[in-house]
């Protein structure tokens, strides 16, 4: 009882100097960590509530008796105090709140006039889009036209600091690709970037896939084409009757001139709408639902999960599942208001949220959210009719995630509890670590370390590592271009920084288990890593694809013992091979995004002193970035505007290591 009462006297010394007005207040211990956020409209009462032990659930108990300093922030309304609460939340992951994990941005439909690489490879979009004009070899691009004036469609995720008219968000990728793709056959929009417009002479390929109206060759005029924009705009805007009765007069009008070309492009039009409408799993006719948010939980054995429907125009977007981290002790209701103030802090919600639970401060809810979203929002608990039907469909969604869950639990448990026995590891495992890399002959090179436990792959916990250019760097005797020198780095740069951080307490970072890809080289270079930095308490695993890389045949290296295999219809062999497969994804993938986005780097600008000007009178003299790096020292003295001091400068930069 002595560590509570020592947090109970630091809150006591506290409460005198508290206002009574709203704020939020920070729980830390004797490390500085974060214990609690909380948020009160009277700072003083609320703080004090927390002195009466006796009356406090147990996980605040432990809270307080872990409680050694206390932070205050006074805001000047309780929905402002909600709004500051889950942002600290999100930014300081207390132990003791309900925590909201995996929150990623999600995706939009952007139709913009201002279409850059940068903004298509954000959005990574499909560049897929139809058209009812018959292309003739005397047209020709219309040199000066303006690509601005041509408004495109894409995918966007991120910010909504680009402008451009939105609409989503899409609950997933696949749901926001099937219905861009649709609107492209359908509108006949661009996707091309400014720079691609202007620069085509003739349609690209997608006008002959009648997937685009091909305005940069002007086969449709500005007037159609802004026809055709205001169509995909009433669409995405829930008019989708008024704009398939326009398109069907249009076929019909087409037919009866004996337009035959017309008419079946327009009937080509219909269908990729419908398609759209097609991808529906719930009824939404007579909901009323223009925009709205469906989120509902279902508990089992003190777990939670949060299932998100989006409805936008009318139309279901899709819907996401959320596991929040929290106590057991959490009814469902204060885990819902938890999660719905966090999931809004970065979005901007929709009128009307309905809930499968009555929520408790649902007024403040409101009104913070109302705030964040400059117009009024609504959060509704239906108990009868068509709303009760749908928000029903979206918990029973949630309690067969939840379900599935447990029961991928339980099966993962058991692989681990194999695992250990037959690593012999004494203590439960609670984290794989499993890492690989990817490089073209040592450029583009990254590093990726991938995350399982109980419940699965933990991508929150992913990381990717940036390893140096072997051309430039070596790194204690390996060439980093090479896996050897890559594994080196990584595990030194992973580690170090773990025991940096490993003293501070609830500390769950710390792996049981070190998968490798490789064999018994690679195992020996992660294995003098560790030893290197003191590190004792971890299992490291080579896994050593087998002859001609079949996989079944893998065989495993282990510190001072002899390599070995195990059976091919062994379920640990399936659960380590899912493991290295979702490192190697996930090396690849991030190795194709950096290799993708140096595409459009220019060496130039990594040169230190090379502003807009000099950079433009290089490209000038030269023709290109690859001359300027292939160029002499004379040629370089010779350009306007280099000085000899930055001719050098520029030279031996391009050819110290050549």
């Amino acid at each position: 009882m002595n560590q509570p009462s020592s947090g109970i006297e630091v809150i006591k010394k506290t409460i005198p100097t508290l206002p009574t007005s709203a704020g939020v207040y920070r729980m830390c211990n004797t490390s500085g960590d974060v214990l609690y956020v909380g948020k009160a409209r009277n700072l003083k009462r609320r703080v004090n509530s927390y002195t009466q032990l006796k009356r406090l659930p147990l996980r605040l108990q432990r809270m307080v008796a872990q409680t050694d300093s206390l932070e205050i922030v006074t805001t000047h309304t309780e929905a402002e105090a909600l709004l500051l609460e889950s942002n600290l939340i999100k930014r300081f992951t207390p132990y003791f709140n309900v925590l909201l994990r995996d929150d990623k941005s999600f995706p939009y439909i952007l139709l913009t006039n201002h279409l850059n690489r940068k903004l298509l490879l954000t959005g990574d979009s499909e560049k897929t889009s139809v058209s009812k004009h018959t292309y003739s070899p005397k047209d020709t691009n219309k040199k000066g036209a303006n690509p601005e004036e041509w408004i495109g469609i894409t995918k966007y995720r991120g910010t909504r600091s680009h402008r451009g008219e939105y609409f989503g968000p899409f609950a997933s990728p696949g749901a926001v690709n099937r219905t861009l793709n649709a609107l492209e056959r359908a509108f006949l929009l661009r996707s091309c970037s400014d720079s691609v417009f202007s620069g085509r002479t003739r349609p690209c390929l997608k006008y002959q896939l009648k997937r685009c109206s091909a305005p940069c060759v002007g086969l449709i005029s500005l007037e159609d084409y802004k026809n055709l924009i205001q169509q995909a705009r009433e669409f995405l805007g829930g008019q989708s009757r008024s704009v398939q009765e326009k398109i069907a007069k249009e076929m019909h009008r087409a037919s009866q001139n004996l337009e035959y070309e017309a008419a079946g492009q327009a009937r080509d039009r219909i269908r990729a709408l419908t398609q759209i409408q097609a991808h529906q799993d719930i009824n939404v006719e007579n909901l009323n639902l223009p925009e709205a948010d469906i989120i509902a939980g279902h508990q089992i054995n003190g777990q939670t999960c949060v299932q998100v429907f989006f409805f936008r125009a009318g139309r279901n977007y899709g819907n996401r599942a959320y596991f929040p981290r929290h106590d057991k002790s959490v009814p469902l209701s204060e885990v819902l208001t938890a999660f719905i103030g966090q999931f809004y802090a970065d979005k901007t919600p929709p009128r009307l949220i309905l809930s499968s639970q009555q929520l408790p401060e649902n007024a403040v809810l409101c009104a913070a959210l109302s705030v964040k979203a400059n117009h009024k929002i609504q959060i509704v608990h239906p108990k009868r009719g068509a709303r009760k039907k749908i928000v029903q469909h979206a918990v029973d969604n949630a309690r067969d995630a939840m379900e599935r869950r447990l029961a991928e639990k339980t099966t993962n448990e058991e692989l681990l509890k194999k695992a250990a026995d037959l690593f012999k590891i004494k203590t439960p495992i609670k984290r794989i670590e499993v890492y690989d890399n990817s490089h073209v002959s040592g450029q583009y090179a990254v590093g990726a370390m991938i995350v399982a436990g109980p419940n699965g792959f933990i991508k929150g916990a992913y990381r990717k590592f940036n390893m140096k250019d072997s051309r430039k760097n070596k790194i204690d005797g390996y060439t980093a271009g090479n896996d050897l020198g890559m594994m080196n780095e990584m595990l030194t740069r992973r580690f170090s920084r773990a025991l940096k951080e490993k003293d501070k307490n609830n500390y769950t970072d710390w792996p049981n288990l070190i998968l490798i890809d490789g064999g018994l080289t690679q195992l020996n270079t992660a294995n003098n890593v560790l030893k290197s930095l003191g590190i004792k308490d971890i299992v490291v695993v080579g896994i050593a694809k087998g002859p001609e890389r079949n996989a079944g045949r893998e065989k495993f290296y282990l510190a001072e013992k002899a390599a070995f295999q195990l059976p091919q219809n062994d379920g640990l062999l399936y659960y380590f091979q899912r493991l290295r497969d979702e490192a190697h994804r996930f090396a690849i993938s991030t190795h194709r995004a950096k290799r993708s986005k140096s595409i459009y780097k220019n060496p130039l600008d990594e040169v230190s002193g090379i502003g807009a000007k000099r950079k433009k009178a290089l490209l000038l003299h030269f023709g290109s970035a690859r001359a300027v790096t292939r160029a002499g020292l004379a040629d370089l003295e010779g350009v306007s505007g280099i000085s000899k001091s930055m001719a050098k400068q520029i030279y031996y930069y391009f050819n110290a290591n050549s």
